[in-house]
């Protein structure tokens, strides 16, 4: 007999708030799960928007994260043909939630990003 929800999370000893928060991060784009919680709309918001950062790191002649600037990345975001299939309604809603405008949360993700860049090779 297959498990329900409650029983397969149990098994797998994952708690309800993180598969909130992993389904919440593909609100309206793969998932109907909301994001309630700041962790969720952090999660939600960058998806997006380091997959930006990581097209236009790799675009610059280091091909780093460390030399790359919010004004370098604000006019990738403009250009709709640059890294199309990122979805920059989901950036500015996901900024909007947190109550942040998107310079604050493009640096933070950058200076975020750097802090990781050899773990994800930028």
């Amino acid at each position: 007999m297959k498990p329900n929800r409650e029983e397969a999370y149990a098994l797998l000893n994952v708690d309800e708030e993180y598969i909130h928060a992993v389904c919440s991060h593909g609100y309206g784009i793969c998932s109907d799960i909301q994001p309630e919680h700041v962790m969720e709309k952090v999660l939600f918001t960058i998806d997006e928007l380091t997959g930006l950062i990581n097209a236009c790191a790799i675009m610059r002649p280091s091909k780093s994260v460390m030399d790359l600037e919010y004004k370098s990345v604000i006019k990738k975001f403009k250009q709709l043909n640059f890294a199309a299939g990122v979805d920059r309604s989901v950036i500015e809603r996901g900024a909007s939630w947190l109550g942040y405008d998107l310079k604050y949360v493009t640096e933070q993700t950058i200076l975020g990003m750097r802090e990781v860049a050899g773990e994800i090779a930028l």
